[in-house]
């Protein structure tokens, strides 16, 4: 893994070959302009292959008619060495014949010029998601076939044993390379902040990660944050502010709480999503961004757009990947983990040694719904470590701790002390009939089913043992 001052950005990159200088600058600014990819043309054909052997390019534009080497004799080859890159042949002979021999010869479409503006956009859009698509489906195979993450470092704030987190980390790993926007869900507390940066991580975007929480931000001091303003923009505006969106030039910019975006600062980050420029407040200079937009919500976002309180295009822009983080009680294998880790870290901060856990608070540990998932955890083991004084963490260091059967705190019924002794948890206070039933299936248990046996042990009659007996133990 490279050091992270050698890390670069990862913008797809494209090569153009013609043999017309002046076609080839058309179509460069129009790529440039329009689109989030790093442009390369060549006029030599004779040098396309040498070029490609440099690796790192994700399409080819190629003209099919050139005086040194043809489209003709480049396809063929370039198919059978590099299988995996598109090629789009651009071409003014307009026939069908030649149409079909491109297509048949490995080419991914075929444009005759002159180039309309918003096909070739459309054809490399288009043809940069079969990229993706692809990536994505070797990734998936790898991790069928058992291959671990590529970059395992990345993941190394994520504390999991859940295979549903580490196929998610497979997802990030795949989608990190392309800039395209990620929206990340999950109920409050699951980590979506620790994903966006894994995504930022697993990008190689050399700029910086961003965070932002939108939630009760208005429109001017979205738009300020944001994008900053010219000196004297406003009142109070002493000097000049560049904004987040400049301080995250080549990274990511995360913003949190998306959902709680007042309408009007959903129509500023739209037209940043579309154009990839903005203005400060205050300036008529247009800027251009290259920061990619990760964002994260609990929201119902079917919900805020089906009641008009968020905009369906932005939804769809934002939301080119999705990721979903499970909440931590689908994930119980990961709690003991997590609240283990947390005792030790928690104790080493505070000077003291690592206290021991309860059987009995294990189980209530494990059993517990987590409504403020890891985050509440990590809160309520901490509590707990700093103000236990015995070395030994109990029920009674975990007020808050309820249980999902009826939210109420569990009872434990210990009996006996000496050779022979029973300790029992209920999830709630148990009814005569719970402890009845307890107590006869342990006595049939130690007196190896003998019913006058039985009988003896809990100072009851035989009959009595039968009957019940015969309800219980089947």
């Amino acid at each position: 893994m490279p050091e992270p001052t050698e890390i670069v950005r990862r913008l797809p990159r494209i090569l153009l070959v013609d043999d017309d200088t002046d076609f080839l600058e058309e179509v460069r600014l129009i790529l440039q302009a329009e689109t989030r990819c790093e442009v390369v043309t060549l006029s030599n054909s004779g040098a396309v292959l040498n070029e490609l052997a440099r690796g790192g390019y994700s399409v080819l534009f190629m003209d099919w008619i050139m005086p040194e080497l043809t489209g003709a004799d480049l396809l063929p080859i370039i198919t059978r060495n590099y299988p995996t890159l598109p090629v789009i042949v651009m071409t003014g002979v307009s026939d069908l014949e030649t149409a079909v021999r491109c297509m048949k010869g490995g080419a991914t479409d075929y444009l005759t010029k002159p180039l309309d503006r918003p096909r070739i956009i459309s054809t490399l859009t288009n043809t940069l998601r079969l990229v993706e698509l692809s990536s994505q489906n070797r990734r998936l195979q790898e991790y069928l076939l058992g291959d671990p993450v590529a970059n395992p470092d990345i993941f190394s704030d994520i504390l999991t044993n859940s295979d549903k987190l580490k196929s998610l980390f497979m997802l990030v790993e795949t989608i990190a390379p392309y800039g395209y926007p990620v929206m990340i869900t999950g109920e409050t507390g699951v980590g979506k902040e620790l994903i966006a940066r894994a995504v930022h991580g697993a990008s190689g975007f050399r700029g910086e990660f961003v965070p932002l929480n939108v939630a009760g931000l208005d429109g001017q001091l979205f738009e300020d944050t944001l994008f900053g303003h010219k000196k004297g923009a406003f009142t109070g505006a002493s000097e000049h502010r560049d904004g987040l969106i400049a301080r995250a030039q080549g990274g990511t910019l995360f913003l949190d709480e998306i959902g709680d975006l007042t309408p009007d600062s959903q129509i500023k980050l739209l037209r940043l999503l579309q154009e990839n420029e903005y203005y400060r407040l205050g300036s008529d200079l247009l800027q251009k961004s290259t920061a990619r937009i990760i964002v994260a919500t609990n929201r119902d976002f079917g919900a805020l757009v089906a009641a008009g309180k968020f905009r369906e295009d932005l939804y769809h822009r934002l939301r080119h990947h999705r990721l979903h983080i499970p909440p931590l009680r689908e994930r119980p294998e990961d709690i003991m983990l997590l609240v283990e880790h947390t005792m030790v870290t928690a104790a080493e901060s505070f000077g003291k040694e690592p206290p021991k856990l309860s059987t009995e608070l294990r189980q209530l540990l494990v059993q517990y719904d987590y409504p403020g998932n890891v985050r509440e955890l990590i809160n309520m083991v901490r509590s707990a470590v700093v103000v236990n004084r015995t070395g030994l963490l109990c029920r009674t260091d975990f007020p808050e701790l309820i249980l999902k059967e009826g939210g109420k705190m569990p009872a434990t019924l210990q009996y006996g002390s000496g050779q022979f002794s029973l300790h029992v948890i209920f999830p709630t206070f148990p009814t005569m009939a719970q402890v009845e039933r307890v107590m006869l299936k342990e006595a049939y248990r130690v007196t190896g089913g003998k019913h006058a046996a039985c009988a003896d042990l809990l100072g009851i009659c035989r009959q009595t043992v039968k009957k019940k007996l015969v309800e219980i133990i089947q």
